[in-house]
Formats: C-alpha cells, structure tokens, sequence
C-alpha cells in the first residue's frame, strides 16, 4: 500500500492546505474556456492540415473524443481530492509515490520548456513588427512581466487568464461565425465554395490521417491547468465539476467546429495553411482587411496565455511534489499563499531552454525538445490508470465524494487506455515521432526509477 494511504492527511489535502484560495469561480470558469484554445490549435494545426487534408476534422474528432474521456477521468478525482498536484498527488494516492514522481517531474519539465517555446514563438511574431529588436531581448521582458505575476497573489495570475481567454474566446467565434457564413454563401463579397475543397478527402492515405491524428492529440495539450487550478479557487469541488462538464461542447466547438470551417472554405494543399497558419489563410482567403494582422495578434496572446499558465501550473507541480517530500524542500516555501522560489525555479529552467535554442539548437535543444514530445500521452496513461484504481476505493470508502463520475466506468477508461496504447504505436511507426517516443520513455523510465528508489529509502526510515 503506499505511504500516502497511511496516513490521515492524504497528498491532496496536506499539499493544498496552505495554498492561498485567491481565484473566483469566473476566473476557474474562463480558464477552463480558454485552455482549450492553446497555441497549438492556431499555430500546429497547418501541418495536420497539410498532412491529413480535409481528414483533419476525423483526426480532431478522434483525439477529442479521447481527450474528452480523459478530462471525465481526472474530472473525477479532483472533485473527489482538489490538488495542486493534480494527476501526480492522484498517480501517488493510487499507484504509489513513485508514480506521482515520475508524473509530476516529467510534466513540469514539459511545463517549463513548453514556456521557453511559447516565450520564442511570442518574441518572433514582435520582432516581425519591429524588425531589428533582437528576439531574445522580448523573451526576456516576456519571461519578467509573466514571473512578476506569478510571484504575486495568484488572483493577479487569474486576472491575466481571465483576459487572454476573453479575447481568445471572442476571437475564434468571430471566426467561426464569419466561417459560418461563407460556408452558407451570405457573407458579402464571398461565394459558397460548397464541397469542392473537400472531394479530396484523404490526400495522403492512411499515414497523411496519422500524422494529422498525432498533431491534433498535441495540439490539446494544457487542458489540465484547470484542474490545478482548482485546489486555490473558492469552491474547488464546484469548479472542477464546472470545467470537466463543459469540456465537450468547448472542444466541439472550437476545435473540430473550426477545422471543418479551415478545410471547407481553403484548399488544403495551399502553401499559405503552413506558412501563414491556417486561421489567417482563410481570413485572408476571404478577402476581409487587416484580418491576417488582426489574428497575429490573436496568436501572440495564445502564446502569452500559454506561457503565463504554464509558469503557474509548473510553480504547482513542483510545490505539491515537495510538499509531499519529493524534490528539495525550498521549493515549498509559501509566501502570502505563494509558492515563490517554485514560481522562480520553474521561470529559470524556461528561460534556460531559450538559451539553449540559440547556444546549442542541433544538440542539446532537439535533445530536450524529442524527450518531452510524448509527456503528455505518458500522463494520460497515469492518470487512466489512477482512475482505475482510486474509483473503486472511492466508492468504498466516501462515495458523497463522486461529484463527477465517469461515464460507463469501467468500459470508457478501458477504451481510453486503449487508445493511447494505439497513439504510441503509430508514433513508433513513424520516424518523426519515434526518437520522440523513446526519448520521452526513456526520460519516464528513468524518473520512475528514482521515485521507485526513494519510495523504498523512505520506508525503510
């Protein structure tokens, strides 16, 4: 049995307690909105299309079904145990500390170097304003504004989101309403293009659908900000129930609802799709002005809502993994209900992943880019796996505590492991993401061989 489950005080309430409460429940709700449009859905999603053709919305069905599935799950057990460590304090409460090691560690290093990416990408498009401003310079004023609110209250952090997903939100209805309407043939100035870029279903076979089938599953990445947020809302319970119970009709929407409206109205073999990104190809395509520039900006605050959450979910990562005793203790030092030397740790190894773009971009920085490729896939597995576990044990032991439950238990989770074992067994089949596979498993194996070793040390004590 594992540690956690010795005690009174189990990981999820012992690293939670002294967490400041300092987001509202509009602040959880548009997280949870605006978390599912990530920079992936408006910056990836030109190679899927590219790849898959119009099979790109089968891609964004499939994986959002999957991703749906998994949202339920760990939906489920944050209502049940609110946490800052989210599927790590679960993966440990279920499986044993050296599961939420392994989890916890591998995505806040996902976390970290995803902000340095984000920070790259958000410089690149302003210095494409201000040409002759070196990019690392708006890294940098990037990396201060975003760790200066994380350092603060975490309401200032909720406040941030609340605004960049507001935009985010209002952005891509817009889009999808003008969409909408050329599609219908009664936008001004637009013809109905009917069927005619879409007879071409499957340009590239089978392995165009895959590889557009991978990109789309990566491309969801971030939903479970929400979840981790969560343990310092006012009502964690009500919030995650909120958030898990509207994710369908928010991935419905923005993802696939927008796909069908990229590769109906745009070629999808056009060059301006991977160039310009798919959202301002058919903006352009439509011949609306200023549009392209209108979405650009939409996209540097993608990028900026991307990074300023992915500070604050790998700040929390690492407190609750310190707080139940798996990493240097430093790391949980609160002050005024927050984590700051995390919050500094985690902006320090982002920021040193933008260092090793420019000083070692062939080596060291593919190296670390292939080892995080499949994180998140290998996080879906704990927590599918943790579902498993803790449900049955939930139900035995405090059943009131099944707010959200999961739908035709156990079938679903059984599904939904299955499916992931298919994702990594396409990823094995194609040489991109094969080197991404083994280093990602590389890496997890060999946390969970720590975590495993100081599991057995700390029971010997």
């Amino acid at each position: 049995m594992p540690s956690s489950t010795k005690t009174g005080a189990p990981p999820q309430q012992r690293d939670g307690a002294s967490l400041s409460h300092g987001l509202k429940q509009r602040h959880l709700s548009m997280i949870a909105l605006g978390g599912v449009i990530g920079a992936g859905l408006f910056v990836g999603s030109g190679a899927g299309i590219a790849a898959a053709g119009p099979s790109i919305v089968v891609a964004y069905t499939v994986s959002g079904i999957l991703v749906m599935l998994v949202m339920r799950m760990l939906g489920e057990m944050s209502a049940a145990y609110p946490s800052s460590g989210s599927f790590s304090a679960h993966a440990e409460r279920a499986i044993g500390p050296w599961a939420g090691f392994a989890a916890g560690w591998s995505f806040w290093v996902l976390l970290c170097t995803a902000v340095g990416l984000e920070g790259i990408g958000a410089a690149h498009i302003v210095s494409g304003w201000l040409p002759g401003t070196p990019e690392w310079v708006w890294v940098a004023l990037f990396m201060v504004v975003f760790c200066g609110t994380n350092l603060a209250a975490v309401k200032n952090f909720g406040e941030f989101e609340f605004w960049f997903a507001a935009l985010k939100v209002g952005a891509i209805s817009l889009f999808l309403i003008l969409g909408g309407l050329a599609v219908a043939g009664v936008l001004p100035g637009t013809d109905s293009p009917g069927a005619s870029n879409l007879t071409d279903f499957l340009p590239h076979g089978s392995n165009g659908l895959i590889v557009g089938l991978l990109a789309s599953v990566f491309a969801y990445g971030g939903l479970e900000t929400v979840t981790i947020a969560a343990a310092e809302s006012e009502d964690p319970v009500r919030g995650v129930a909120s958030a898990v119970r509207t994710a369908m009709w928010r991935i419905a929407l923005f993802y696939i609802g927008s796909m069908a409206v990229v590769v109906t109205l745009v070629p999808w073999d056009s060059e301006e799709v991977v160039e310009k990104g798919p959202y301002v190809a058919t903006l352009d395509h439509l011949g609306i002005p200023g549009a392209g520039q209108v979405m650009n900006v939409v996209v540097l605050v993608a990028l900026l809502s991307a990074m300023n959450a992915n500070i604050y979910g790998s700040s929390r990562i690492a407190y609750s993994l310190v707080a139940r005793g798996q990493g240097p203790k430093a790391l949980a030092r609160l002050s005024g209900g927050v984590p700051r030397i995390a919050v500094l740790t985690s902006c320090f190894f982002g920021f040193l992943c933008v260092l090793l773009s420019y000083w070692r971009p062939n080596d060291v920085f593919s190296w670390l880019l292939n080892m995080i490729g499949a994180v998140i896939l290998v996080v879906w597995i704990f927590i599918a796996v943790s579902q498993l576990l803790l449900r049955r044990r939930i139900e035995r032991e405090a059943p009131e505590k099944l707010v959200v439950r999961m739908w035709a238990f156990p079938w679903l989770t059984w599904i939904a492991l299955a499916g992931m074992a298919a994702i990594f067994v396409l990823m094995a089949r194609e040489p991109d993401t094969r080197l991404q596979l083994y280093s990602t498993g590389g890496m997890t194996l060999a946390l969970a061989a720590i975590g495993y070793a100081w599991q057995r040390a700390r029971a010997r004590r």
